[in-house]
């Protein structure tokens, strides 16, 4: 390959290329603030979003500058799930990073920062980080030369725009997916919210005094218990293959019901869920990160399944799951000190409104066809996932000519 040469990763970043996140000394509990500077932490690195938990002040940031994320570094996962990476975009906000994570700046004129982020996100990439790290317990990222003695081989700087081009282009349409299943997503939830919180379209007729306030006459209150059941049905593992597996740890990471191509789970067994059944993260604070079920399949026991008694409220379920108002209710009555968990008999408590079969009917309708929109998203990002992965060994190994 005479237009590519070899690198050791220490040779292509900036003099002051490599941060390691503050010691622990440095940024204590008390500083942490429920606003101002957004401090970067571990899970922006592995999911690549940019919900934030914790802040600083102005002073403690300009105490702590050289921590600092500016546009087209790249922050990487250091403990834990080891090797994740992320870029900083123009877009996102100005903060530090937190212990947990590595920052790395690279040197323009011999590598391009999303070209370095493809490198770690491949699979001789991540493996370069992982096989260099080590703990019995907890896995930690290994000493900077050792991090920075990892090689690569980079074509030029033409050469690696192409690459580039072509692998974020896929990405920029599962992105653009994305994008749009969160609008179809709000779209859902505001038909909900105007049907069954605001009663838009039922105004010019009768209403009723009830124990949650004026509803139209003829619907009432009831429980979640009357329209939902949780699965209690077991499936093999081995029945199930990892398109069909859903847990926590892949709905946080947005692949909604995709596993990591490692595989499914050392267990003998998952709940079964069908095919309109709803899923939720039982770990707080994820209790909103829902899964409609277009499909069969199992879920790991950190996720709840809740089946709904009829085919018909299979959409008014979503909703009601999705509500804001049904979050702070789990929220309020989940159990457990290092890592609350829904209370099961409080959710199937949970008062709702139960309209009359013919306005179920109709909303079922409409949210369906949302859903049905959103599954077929996903499907297709999971094409371009499959087809992104495959190119990007071959690409940058110049298997592949440009």
């Amino acid at each position: 390959m005479e237009e590519w040469k070899e690198y050791k990763l220490g040779e292509i970043l900036l003099e002051k290329g490599y941060i390691r996140g503050p010691f622990g000394s440095s940024l204590r509990r008390g500083d942490l603030l429920s606003e101002g500077i957004p401090v970067y932490e571990q899970q922006h690195a592995i999911y690549g979003k940019r919900d934030f938990r914790f802040y600083i002040s102005e002073d403690k940031y300009n105490e702590m500058k050289r921590f600092t994320v500016y546009p087209n570094d790249i922050i990487i996962s250091c403990s834990g799930t080891v090797g994740e990476v992320s870029l900083i975009k123009k877009e996102d906000p100005k903060g530090i990073i937190s212990q947990a994570l590595l920052l790395l700046r690279s040197d323009a004129t011999k590598i391009l920062p999303e070209y370095l982020l493809y490198f770690f996100k491949s699979a001789k990439g991540h493996n370069s980080i992982l096989s260099r790290s080590s703990g019995s317990v907890q896995v930690n990222i290994a000493r900077r030369e050792v991090i920075e003695g990892i090689t690569l081989n980079l074509p030029n700087l033409e050469i690696q725009d192409k690459i580039v081009s072509i692998l974020k282009s896929l990405d920029d349409k599962i992105e653009n997916n994305r994008k749009i299943n969160e609008n179809l997503e709000q779209q859902a939830q505001a038909l909900f919210k105007s049907w069954f919180v605001d009663f838009e379209p039922f105004r010019d007729q009768p209403f009723v005094e009830s124990e949650l306030g004026m509803i139209p006459e003829g619907w009432r209150v009831g429980t979640l218990s009357e329209i939902v059941e949780y699965s209690k049905s077991r499936i093999s593992i081995k029945d199930i293959n990892t398109h069909t597996y859903v847990s926590t740890e892949n709905m946080l990471a947005n692949k909604q019901g995709i596993t990591e191509a490692s595989g499914l789970p050392n267990v003998e067994n998952v709940t079964r869920f069908e095919i309109g059944d709803v899923l939720i993260s039982n770990i707080r604070p994820y209790f909103k990160k829902l899964h409609y079920c277009n499909h069969i399949g199992g879920c790991s026991g950190d996720v709840m399944c809740f089946h709904p008694l009829s085919k018909e409220y299979r959409g008014y379920l979503y909703c009601t799951l999705y509500d804001d108002v049904f979050f702070e209710y789990v929220m309020s009555g989940s159990k457990g000190t290092k890592m609350p968990r829904g209370d099961k008999r409080q959710i199937m408590n949970y008062r709702i409104i139960i309209p009359s079969n013919s306005i179920i009917n109709q909303f079922n309708n409409y949210v369906l066809l949302l859903l049905s929109q959103i599954d077929n998203n996903r499907k297709q990002s999971h094409r371009l996932s499959q087809l992104r992965d495959t190119l990007l060994p071959k690409l940058m190994s110049g298997e592949i000519k440009l």
